[in-house]
């Protein structure tokens, strides 16, 4: 199990130093891509799962989202009694990375005198505030994350015991786990890539609790001058929405199968 969750943590981590470096590199002033747009972040995204899952997948099924391990556990595919932990290691992943692009961006977030951008390269902000709408765009790009999912993953897992490559987690001799193996980092990159693209523009796309709120933990209390609000009111969109998001693609795939 701690191996587990210990490769969701690295996944997690590095999905955060490349994403939101991503987004730090285009927002902050006095940086190299400083306003190369939302292409760039967009892209950067997409490279972001891609590494991170190519990376974490083969050990943990990189699943890096709580919105796709609860997707996976509800149809069947992911053992619950596992979920808890991967959430834990996802949660602490993304919170180490945020703290990681902090570090590299220092100079830069003293540079900005912006405290919206300062927290946008952390967390996740709607474009117009309508809590309903957001939860619903949201839930919308989750719902096409978890069901791409679905369809694109081909499992794989290599047993830390023996590294015997595994089509699943098998715990005392039951097959519990399913994941995203590492053959399936490219097209889960780039179903990623699309989803920013089509439907980022409200709510920055989130589409991933942790991503989200580890950042947010992570904003509150590092030491960023003129950092400004951490906007709690809305932390609870980028959960909820993608929680939402990820049950009806479960159910709908569970009742397609």
């Amino acid at each position: 199990m701690m191996e587990y969750f210990i490769w969701e943590v690295i996944g997690t981590m590095i999905l955060m130093l490349l994403g939101n470096g991503v987004v730090a590199n285009v927002v902050l002033n006095e940086t190299k891509g400083n306003n190369s747009g939302w292409i760039v972040i967009t892209m950067g995204w997409g490279m972001a799962v891609f590494v991170a899952v190519f990376v974490a997948g083969q050990f943990s099924g990189a699943h890096i989202n709580p919105a796709v391990t609860i997707g996976l556990a509800t149809a069947g595919l992911f053992d619950w009694g596992m979920v808890g932990i991967y959430i834990a290691g996802q949660m602490l992943g993304a919170f180490i990375g945020a703290v990681l692009v902090w570090l590299a961006y220092k100079d830069h977030f003293a540079a900005t005198e912006d405290g919206p951008a300062k927290l946008a390269v952390h967390s996740t902000g709607p474009a117009i505030r309508n809590l309903p709408a957001n939860v619903m765009t949201e839930a919308i790009g989750t719902f096409m994350l978890v069901f791409g999912v679905f369809y694109i993953v081909a499992p794989g897992f290599i047993n830390p015991a023996d590294g015997e490559l595994l089509t699943a987690i098998v715990i005392d001799g039951q097959e519990v786990g399913f994941g995203l193996g590492a053959l399936a980092a490219l097209p889960v990159g780039f179903l990623v890539l699309g989803i920013g693209l089509s439907l980022g523009g409200p709510t920055g796309y989130a589409i991933n609790p942790a991503r989200d709120l580890g950042p947010r933990i992570a904003h509150a209390i590092l030491p960023i001058p003129n950092k400004g609000s951490s906007d709690w009111g809305y932390s609870w969109v980028p959960i909820v929405g993608p929680v939402i998001g990820a049950l009806a693609a479960a159910l709908l795939f569970s009742l397609l199968s």
